[in-house]
């Protein structure tokens, strides 16, 4: 027996079980050529996401990564490119604070493990209940650096994706896609392009970066300085920001003297 308009009475009253078809148009009124993707503002907020518990596994952390993809993808609706950039090997000053920042974070795992197998030594000798532990462990975020056998796996998985994306997907038919590494490589990419004789000086680029504020916790958005200034120096008339509040409000505008 079927139930009348109910089809209707869903899609109207949970407007995202409907899968959005980005080939139609952008919703927004602006229609992109390009999307550049910082993939790192995608990477380690899907490792550490507010809204959610963090993923436990290598396959939990790859899905996080590609359905927030699709997010920004169907946000944006590029035409014509689509350019993911993950960053490539840092100069040795950056690796060595890299490699201090995360040295402090095994410690401070270690730390937490230690105090709590101290209270549960001590809720055990007071013959209080002490909960299960839990199964498997949290996936650990320092594999989120070039050269790892993680991010070797994730490319790999990326290009998965792109394949099933190009092939499947109307919104994705006919769009060139370049996964890179290095936000570098964006501008690199767009410079290159302008060179062409036949480049359109009308195409509008969309790009996407989001980075935690070192004053606020994990992953609090907070767009990279350096993309803003990357952006101004490519003198491109039509260059858009996607910029994403997470958890935080924007802040008040100043009164008006």
């Amino acid at each position: 027996m079927g139930v009348p308009a109910f089809y209707k009475w869903l899609v109207t009253k949970y407007p995202k079980v409907v899968p959005v078809d980005t080939s139609r148009a952008n919703p927004n009124g602006v229609e992109f050529d390009n999307l550049f993707l910082d993939m790192n503002g995608i990477i380690h907020p899907a490792s550490h996401p507010e809204n959610r518990p963090p993923p436990e596994t290598e396959d939990d952390m790859n899905l996080a990564v590609t359905d927030y993809l699709e997010r920004v993808f169907a946000a944006a609706r590029p035409r014509k490119l689509l350019f993911m950039a993950i960053d490539g090997v840092a100069p040795r000053a950056k690796m060595n604070q890299q490699r201090a920042r995360r040295f402090r974070s095994a410690q401070e795992a270690a730390e937490k493990e230690a105090e709590e197998e101290r209270l549960r030594g001590e809720w055990e000798a007071e013959g209080r209940e002490v909960p299960a532990r839990k199964e498997g462990r949290a996936f650990d975020s320092n594999v989120i650096t070039p050269g790892t056998p993680f991010m070797d796996r994730l490319a790999q998985h990326l290009r998965a994706f792109i394949h099933l994306k190009l092939s499947t997907d109307p919104g994705w038919r006919g769009i060139k896609v370049v996964l890179s590494d290095g936000s570098h490589k964006i501008m690199e990419y767009i410079r290159q392009q302008r060179l062409s004789p036949d480049y359109d000086p009308n195409t509008r680029h969309a790009l996407h970066g989001q980075r935690r504020s070192p004053t606020a916790p994990w992953p609090a958005a907070r767009l990279d300085a350096d993309l803003i200034m990357l952006s101004l120096a490519t003198h491109e008339p039509h260059f858009s920001i996607l910029r994403e509040f997470v958890g935080h409000p924007a802040p008040a505008a100043p009164p008006e003297q």
